[in-house]
């Protein structure tokens, strides 16, 4: 990287690029500073060292993760990476009439070097805040903007802005007033722009993202009108039929090539595809608290003559990014790592005493609000509707033509990742939304219906902890949705305990704590059916080994919530606690629940998790006390 030749740098910059693919291989190099080392090479003489320098980085932070990109920002990457997008700004200005092209090749080189420069800045600025900081003091909103004008022909550049575009402006305040009048004009010109491609259906949906992080700057006036154009765009990347693309375009892909399925030089692209960034098989670190990092985009690493498979792929990434922000749009802040910010069921448990405890305000969701304005374009541009179709498992012939090609194969976890993104949004619908206005009782129980198709048509359990996570989030607001409005559900006793039972054994909290939920809601309804005794006892025992035996206290608490639930009211209810000894197994495990919280809770729990836990841990008290006063009355 030092010798005087720039072929040798050029080619010591790319073979340091390929070894940083490897995570493994990350460690070794820290050791040796390669973030210094190669630092200085993004202002090097020779352009072709400036760009494998900067895939170099590129690599290292998507392959590195929280920690690696930290320490980049340590080693003070930012101030000759901010330096060459700035000189990579004023390039793209002087070559316009006279574009500075790669050897042997027609592509523009600072166009090349930008866009792998935007790779690194977007990876920093996602994992660290003072990446972000260094953004908004050095004016790199500006450079961005002005590689933006690129887009009609240079799409991957701009669709790296646009990921990069959409990390910076989320929760970052500071950046708001950098928007004018010309910035939104020139957002707003993408955003109506008429190319339907799917790879600027994925740059318009990307940068949808980015004008709803900044839509404080927006005049109220246009408010509505901006907001239905987002969801508009949103419809568009969501209307397309993901399995029946994969069909068509890997037919045309086979037609323009002329070549079987399976060739080595597929493998050859397979292996790109797999390493070149991140490797799909491998689990994402998991981020630090208030951090997300989403996986970062590799199609404009694909070969050029694979045309189709990046279309597809900006296809996935679209309608990724499209209900991830319906998410957001739902959600007036942002879950926590384990989603169970819900207040506990017992702030109503002074009612426990008057014996009427109303089960169905029982489980309050964490604050959710949707303006009229978004409610009205969600409608409007039938988006339920939408995320309903992309719930169904991935197209079984388009998967299996995935799997025999190599190099489409990581198609399948993309489509996997939609689906379960499309039941999480499905989740955060249900709950911000009103019965009519879902359809009524029979739309709902309909999908009850086909989520529990989801679950229990495989041959198999679902074991992946991504799907089990979303499909239980959605049974569990839909099925809070429908007692709450006294709506019957199709699930059976029996399939709603397989669900329990497989969901109890997962890694993922989430899920735990979901499935628990779910059977407190569902025993709170056939707690007022008659002949229920026996299927309470069972929902009973169940919740009471978990509240006692989970290893995570927000798990447990949850149990006992469900417990709370199940066993409010009702005769049955009373019938079903006296048989399991409710009443003697909450007593004595009250005190080993305070143990447990005075141990645990500190170190491990968040301020609103203790807080919730001490809620329970006070109606864990007056449900004892509200218990009591029954067999007293019995007696």
């Amino acid at each position: 990287m030092q010798h005087p030749s720039a072929d040798v740098r050029e080619f010591a910059c790319a073979s340091l690029s390929k070894l940083l693919q490897q995570k493994l291989a990350i460690p070794a190099f820290l050791q040796r500073d390669v973030v210094r080392c190669l630092g200085p090479m993004l202002l090097d003489q020779s352009l072709a060292v400036r760009e494998t320098a900067a895939g170099a980085l590129r690599n290292l932070s998507a392959c590195g993760g929280f920690e690696v990109c930290d320490d980049m920002v340590t080693k003070d990457i930012m101030t000759p990476l901010v330096a060459l997008l700035k000189e990579c700004g004023a390039g793209l200005v002087a070559s316009e009439d006279s574009p500075m092209k790669c050897k042997d090749t027609k592509k523009n080189c600072v166009e090349d070097i930008a866009n792998e420069a935007v790779h690194v800045l977007w990876n920093v600025c996602e994992c660290n805040g003072t990446a972000v900081s260094v953004f908004n003091k050095e004016g790199c909103l500006d450079v961005l903007l002005q590689y933006l004008k690129k887009f009609s022909t240079n799409v991957d550049l701009a669709i790296s802005v646009a990921h990069c575009l959409q990390a910076v402006t989320e929760d970052n305040p500071e950046l708001l007033s950098s928007f004018n009048a010309s910035a939104h004009q020139m957002l707003e010109s993408i955003l109506l722009s008429q190319d339907n491609t799917m790879e600027h259906i994925l740059l318009r949906t990307l940068l949808a993202g980015s004008v709803w992080n900044i839509k404080d700057t927006i005049p109220s006036s246009s408010q509505a009108s901006t907001i239905n154009v987002i969801l508009k765009i949103f419809s568009e990347s969501l209307v397309v039929d993901a399995g029946e693309t994969v069909i068509q375009l890997k037919e045309a892909e086979t037609q323009r090539l002329k070549l079987p399925v399976e060739t080595e030089t597929e493998e050859n692209v397979g292996d790109v595809l797999d390493s070149a960034v991140l490797n799909e098989d491998e689990e994402m670190e998991e981020p630090p608290e208030g951090k997300v990092k989403r996986e970062n985009d590799i199609s404009d690493l694909l070969p050029s003559d694979k045309w189709e498979l990046k279309q597809v792929t900006a296809l996935l990434m679209a309608q990724q990014t499209a209900l991830e922000i319906i998410v957001n749009m739902c959600c007036s802040e942002d879950p926590s790592d384990d989603e169970w910010e819900e207040l506990s069921s017992s702030d109503e448990s002074d009612l426990f005493m008057e014996n009427s405890y109303d089960e169905g305000n029982g489980q309050l969701m964490s604050p959710l609000c949707l303006s009229a304005e978004v409610h009205a374009a969600l409608m409007n541009n039938l988006i339920p509707k939408k995320i309903l179709e992309k719930t169904t498992f991935p197209n079984s012939v388009a998967v299996d033509i995935c799997m025999h090609s190599p190099s489409w194969k990581p198609l399948i976890k993309k489509m996997n990742t939609v689906q379960c993104r499309a039941l999480m949004c499905l989740h955060s619908i249900l709950l911000v939304s009103d019965v009519d206005c879902l359809g009524g009782a029979s739309t709902l129980q309909s999908l009850a219906q086909h989520l529990s198709q989801l679950v229990f048509s495989q041959s198999e359990f679902p074991k992946h902890t991504e799907f089990l996570e979303a499909i239980t989030s959605a049974m569990r607001a839909l099925l809070q949705t429908m007692a709450s409005k006294n709506i019957s559900q199709s699930m059976s006793p029996e399939q709603l305990m397989t669900l329990c039972e497989a969901g109890i054994h997962s890694s993922n909290i989430s899920v735990r704590v979901n499935v628990v939920s779910i059977l407190g809601i569902a025993g709170s309804v056939l707690a007022k059916v008659e002949d229920t005794a026996e299927t309470l006892k069972i929902i009973g025992k169940f919740l009471l080994e978990v509240a006692m035996k989970d290893s995570s206290l927000v798990v447990a608490g949850e149990a006992l919530d469900a417990l709370f639930d199940v066993f409010a009211d009702g005769k049955e209810a009373e019938k079903a606690a006296l048989q399991i000894k409710l009443l003697p197994a909450l007593k004595e495990f009250q005190p080993v629940f305070k143990m447990r919280m005075r141990k645990e809770g500190k170190g491990q729990y968040s301020t609103d998790q203790l807080c919730v836990l001490d809620n329970v841990k006070m109606n864990l008290r007056r449900f004892i006390v509200y218990q009591e006063t029954l067999g007293g009355r019995k007696t």
